[in-house]
Order: C-alpha cells, then structure tokens, then sequence
C-alpha cells in the first residue's frame, strides 16, 4: 500500500504510525472533512477470517461509544471492497507513545510519570464505567499528545463486558508482559486485569524494567507465583516508598486485593508520589505483586480477617476504646418508679428503712415484756397455791390480800399488754 492509496474514497493514506499483530495503523487525510486521522487496516492474511473480522467490528463499535478526554476517539470504520480492507478511523493524537519515550529516555520522571498514569486512570475509569475493558494496556497503547494530554488507544481486543468472551480455547490476547494472571491462565479479563496491567506499565515507567521478565506465559506465570519485583524504591532512589506500594498494589496476585477502581488506583500513585500513605489502612503492604503461595495464603488469611473477622489486636483496641468511653448514665425511665410520699423532704429514699428497724425494735421489746409477765405470773400462782394449801393464820391473810388484789392484778396485766403492742 502506497502514499497515494485512498480508503473509502476520503481517506488518503500519509505514511506508517504503527504495526500491530492484528493490524497496521496508517497516518491519513481526510478529504471531506480535511483534518488528520489514524487509520486501523485489518492485516490483509486476516481479512478472509470470519472470527478476526468480528473481533475487528467489535473494536469499533466498542471503541465509539467511548467519548472521553483521555481515550483516542473512533470516527468511523467500514470495509472498503476495492482494496479489500477492514477499516477504523480514529482520532490522530501528535505527540510519543510511552514505548517511543521509554525508548529515548530509558525511564520517566517521576512526576511526569505520575500524571500520564493518573490520567490513563480517569480514561479507564470511564471505559469501565461503560462496560469495556481494554484488555492490551502497555506503554505503546498510551499517547501522549504535545500537549501534554494522554490518551488511550487501541482497543484492539477489547471487549464489552455484557457480550460474549472470545478468548480462543488455548490462546490468550494481549501482550504476554503485561498480562494480569487470570488472563494468563485464559480465564476472564475484568477492570482489574486492566489495572494490573496498567501497574506493569506504571512500575516500568518508574524503574525502566518490567517487573517481571519472561519468555514465555508459562515462566511469567511460575516468576508471579515465587517471586517479588525489586523493590520500586530501591531500583529508582527517587520514588517513595508510599508511591512503590501504590503501584505494588496494582500487582497482587489475586485481583480482591488490587484497587477497586482506576480512579482509587490513580488517587493512590498521586498521594504515594506526595510521601503520603497510598491508602487508609495498613492493609495494603501485604498487597505484593509476587507473593509465594505461602505469602498468599497468609496475606489471604489475614485480609479476610480484617473485612469480617475481627482479630486479637482488633479485639484488644476495641476493649481499651470501650474502657476509654464515658459510662453513660442509667436510664431512670426503665426502673420502676415509687409513689412519693406527699411531703418528700430531702431524707425522704432513706426514710422506709428506718421505719422497719423501728418496728421490729417495738415488736422484740414486746415479747420481752410478755416473757417477764408470764414468769412472774407463775410465781404468783406458785405462792399461790402454797398459801391455798396452809392453814396458818399468816396465810389466811395472805389468802385475803391475794383475793383483794386478784382483779387488779390481772386489770393491770392487759393494760401492759395492750400498751406494748399497739402501734
């Protein structure tokens, strides 16, 4: 294909942008509406492959509904009959992919590279938000514009999350680097197979190395699993340590434990690149991209722990946080109340109780003076009978006192008695 080659009859191929597996990517004019575009041809050994064409379909009409200031815009995309090609046109954006800088300056500043992945974030945030996933993120996939504007491109094998997958049964899309692990055991790809990726570029931007270095899926996939990444921090003296566990996050192995979002992961690299803990919690520095099995399991285990339940640290600090706490005073609208009496005085709450002791005190005083009545009353009737049974002159009288004196007696007995035991 020529410079002078026209496609659709409006789109006058310039010269070469790109050359991917599937397609090449050709700078060209627009007649009719006289501008610059990118133009995205089919490979042509692929354009007799019913499977590969649909994929190449399913690109446009992903990638057009996305209208965003950090993603490339698709204009149009046809099939032009003369030269027998598939076609996208999209948004043509002057400016380096993060491959070419890479390429001139080995690795990124690290501010500069902060912002070209904060607002790759904000794009994918919004691809997700409507339903795509990229699927192919990497450093020649992210343009950045002369004006210092990144956008996201190629969305060459992305695909709408509410349509069918098509992943081939033993072959994996995408470039094998930058993979998420679930995609490289060919399992479905989700917006956190696009973050990891994107944690792949962001640690290669900031390190100039992959943190990983493969030669085939299966080796990728063994180094994932045994081994941790050099330490970010120490490979580039000038990013933090909050900044390398931002991206380290976007590493771990099992996707729970990566950002939630694009948008949580870039808030995370702007605070790490600002000295600032990347996330609440403490969580997230067992969030290593390349944890042993072990590792895993364990950092599993105790992140569990966390959401659900709480641990023995968790317990004790909440113990000391309820010692801490003010006791609140009782609630008097749940204990039954008693009827006052009607002139309370300050004493009134204490006043029952000596009530009682004065009672019990009257009534033993009672019985008392009953027992000494009743033993002198059986004196009384002792000599009594003594006297009855003599028949001295003595005892006659005594006979005659004791009959006198009987009656009153016995008057003066229930006077006492009545007088104990009233009131």
């Amino acid at each position: 294909m020529t410079s002078a080659t026209t496609i659709a009859g409006r789109y006058r191929i310039e010269g070469r942008l790109g050359v991917g597996g599937m397609a090449t990517v050709q700078l060209a004019f627009d007649q009719r509406l006289e501008r610059y575009v990118a133009l995205k041809l089919l490979a042509e050994h692929l354009a007799d492959d019913p499977a590969f064409v649909s994929r190449f379909r399913r690109e446009a009409l992903a990638a057009a509904r996305l209208v965003h200031p950090n993603i490339v815009q698709v204009f149009d995309f046809g099939f032009d009959e003369r030269q027998h090609q598939h076609f996208i046109v999209m948004e043509h954006v002057p400016g380096h992919s993060c491959a070419e800088l890479l390429r001139d300056h080995t690795r990124l500043d690290v501010e500069f590279a902060v912002d070209v992945l904060a607002q790759a974030c904000r794009g994918l945030d919004y691809a997700h938000r409507n339903g795509v996933v990229h699927r192919d993120v990497k450093p020649g996939n992210l343009l950045v514009s002369d004006a210092q504007v990144v956008k996201l491109a190629d969305f060459g094998i992305a695909r709408a999350t509410d349509q069918s997958s098509i992943t081939q049964v033993g072959s994996v899309l995408g470039t094998a680097a930058y993979l998420a692990p679930e995609q490289a055991r060919g399992e479905e790809a989700g917006p956190r197979a696009d973050i990891y990726s994107l944690g792949v570029v962001a640690y290669q931007l900031l390190s100039g190395r992959l943190p990983y270095e493969a030669s085939s899926l299966s080796e990728l996939a063994i180094k994932q699993q045994r081994e941790s990444p050099p330490a970010l921090e120490r490979v580039n003296p000038q990013v933090s340590p909050e900044l390398a566990r931002a991206v380290m996050s976007a590493l771990a192995i099992d996707q729970e434990f990566r950002p939630g979002d694009a948008v949580t992961f870039g808030e995370a690299l702007r605070r790490g690149s600002a000295g600032v803990a990347p996330f609440a919690t403490g969580a997230t520095q067992l969030q290593r991209g390349a944890m042993s099995a072990a590792d895993s399991a364990a950092a599993t285990r105790v992140l569990a722990g966390a959401r659900g339940e709480a641990t023995s640290a968790t317990r004790a600090a909440t113990a000391r946080a309820a010692a801490q706490r003010p006791t609140p005073p009782p609630n008097r609208q749940l204990e039954p109340r008693r009827a006052a009496p009607q002139a309370a005085s300050a004493y009134g709450r204490h006043a029952e109780p000596y009530r009682e002791r004065g009672r019990s005190g009257r009534g033993f005083r009672a019985l008392i003076a009953m027992l000494i009545l009743l033993c002198v009353l059986a004196a009384a009737v002792v000599i009594a009978l003594s006297v009855a049974t003599s028949t001295s002159q003595t005892a006659l009288h005594i006979k005659h006192v004791l009959s006198s004196d009987w009656h009153q007696a016995v008057k003066d007995f229930h006077q006492l008695i009545g007088q104990n035991t009233t009131k």
